[in-house]
């Protein structure tokens, strides 16, 4: 599909280089003829290296880049000619469509094709360009309308991932319940949904997800992932180890996959195998978000690269401020690296339509090392959704005011002593909490034995998440007897149903 830039290598437009960037030039287009593309790529690295910012030996470095099956890398080395080198260039366009169609980013083809035509529409690749829209379109307003679905369903993803990162976990099942209804075999999404109802401690729906991705797409990747995190979660080790042999197995092509292998590693503590295809996507000139720099650092520094793994940290920092003091190698001493620090997320919790995030977002805040900043925001004094029961909850935080709320406070305050930082799963504890506490705000019943509250709540998130606990440990944790345990535990079950 790929043609050499040939017309202006005929033409006699390259310009001077001097003998050494030519010599290596030269050896690289003729590796590149005899289709020896590693030492084409060789040569023309030395090349660039001698003759840096020269738009023809970056196209061809970009040409022989995407025959290795580099097209991020070739893409950026094309971005890069047209944004800063020779923008008038117009041939890296028809190689952007040839790429993009590969890696199956239509509405990025179908872009660049088009305004390769615009630009040199009596160009050498005319034609080819052509024959690719032909194949992009066959009838332009059904392709106009599969880009306006395709638009709209990256959006929804892209809304729902931010949503679980930032542990707002009922407005991503929300979301993403719609995206698969509207698109039912999105398989992405009904991962996403599954990873949502695990966090919530909702583990059999989970399982019950990907098990139906699985029978349905048989090999599913992002599934078989999630099911190492799950059972990694749940302290399954016999599976653990069986999923990880299977997954040790597979050698993806897309960087999409080998990203979701490299991070699920990450996750489960396997650095080794993180860092070997994360390190390889980066090699590769993979365009990742804050996500994927944030495991490559982790999987760098667990694996001795400590400077790499640091300079890294700087992207992550980037990306996503709110990371700060979570760095691997300040896991030790940092006073806590969980979404109590992480002030806009705790401001994203704020802004939910639920209830019970609102009101884990107000704990948050109070332990939070950014309390000042989030109490004494115009954000929090313009939010619109506070109900009477959050306001009160503010009121005793700001000034001291005693309310009903002192006692959902204390109850969390108990959590706290055992479970922090508050990360992803940690989260799920304490949402379970705060419903049953709007419950019991609803009808009007006393709070008085908090130890049996949190003890009761903790027992039925374990059980929810499918781990081993009996009311006895609970019971000897919270100081309270079995039998307190159990009054409790049916106590906390009618609210919940």
């Amino acid at each position: 599909m790929v043609k050499e830039a040939k017309a202006r290598i005929q033409k006699g437009k390259i310009l001077s280089f001097v003998p050494t960037g030519e010599y290596y030039f030269k050896k690289g287009v003729k590796a590149y003829h005899r289709r020896d593309f590693i030492k084409a790529k060789k040569y023309l690295g030395r090349a660039i290296q001698l003759e840096p910012g020269e738009p023809m030996i970056t196209c061809q470095l970009a040409i022989v880049s995407t025959e290795l099956g580099e097209f991020e890398y070739s893409n950026r080395l094309l971005h890069e000619i047209l944004e800063e080198l020779d923008p008038e260039m117009a041939e890296c366009h028809y190689f952007l469509a040839n790429n993009y169609a590969h890696m199956g980013f239509f509405k990025d083809a179908y872009h660049h094709s088009k305004l390769y035509l615009q630009l040199d529409p009596d160009g050498d690749f005319s034609d080819d360009t052509e024959e690719l829209l032909e194949v992009l379109t066959l009838e332009a307003d059904e392709f106009e309308d599969e880009l306006y679905e395709q638009d709209d369903l990256i959006i929804k993803q892209e809304q729902a991932r931010e949503l679980l990162e930032s542990g707002y976990f009922p407005k991503a099942i929300e979301l993403l319940k719609d995206v698969v209804k509207e698109y039912p075999e999105y398989w992405s999404a009904y991962n996403n949904l599954a990873l949502a109802y695990f966090y919530l401690g909702k583990v059999e729906k989970a399982e019950a997800i990907l098990e139906d991705v699985l029978e349905r797409n048989t090999g599913n990747l992002h599934a078989l992932c999630n099911k190492l995190v799950f059972a990694h979660y749940q302290g399954q080790s016999e599976n653990v180890a069986e999923l990880l042999r299977g997954l040790k197995k597979i050698q993806p092509l897309l960087s999409e996959h080998q990203f979701k292998l490299g991070a699920t590693f990450a996750l489960v503590g396997e650095y080794d195998l993180a860092y070997l295809w994360l390190k390889k996507l980066y090699k590769h000139g993979f365009d990742g978000d804050g996500p994927f720099y944030y495991w490559l650092a982790y999987s760098a520094f667990y694996t001795g690269f400590e400077n790499f793994a640091k300079s890294i940290w700087k992207k992550v920092l980037e990306l996503n401020p709110d990371k700060e003091g979570s760095e691997p190698w300040n896991l030790e001493t940092s006073p806590g690296n969980g979404f109590e620090n992480m002030a806009e997320s705790i401001f994203q919790k704020l802004d939910s339509d639920y209830v019970e995030e609102r009101l884990f977002a107000l704990f948050l805040t109070t332990v939070s090392s950014k309390k000042e900043e989030i109490i004494g925001s115009k954000r929090l004094f313009q939010n619109q959704k506070l109900t009477k029961l959050e306001k009160e909850y503010l009121s005793m935080i700001r000034l001291g005011k005693p309310s009903k709320t002192n006692d959902a406070q204390e109850v969390a305050e108990l959590f706290y002593e055992n479970h922090q930082p508050i990360g992803t799963i940690e989260s799920g504890l304490y949402l379970l909490w705060f419903s049953v506490f709007v419950e019991v705000s609803k009808d009007g019943a006393p709070l008085k034995n908090k130890r049996a509250w949190a003890g009761a709540v903790e027992y039925l998130w374990h059980k929810l998440r499918s781990e081993k606990v009996s009311q006895q440990e609970v019971a000897e944790r919270y100081g309270l007897s079995t039998a307190t345990i159990g009054k409790y535990v049916k106590l906390v079950n009618n609210y919940l149903n």
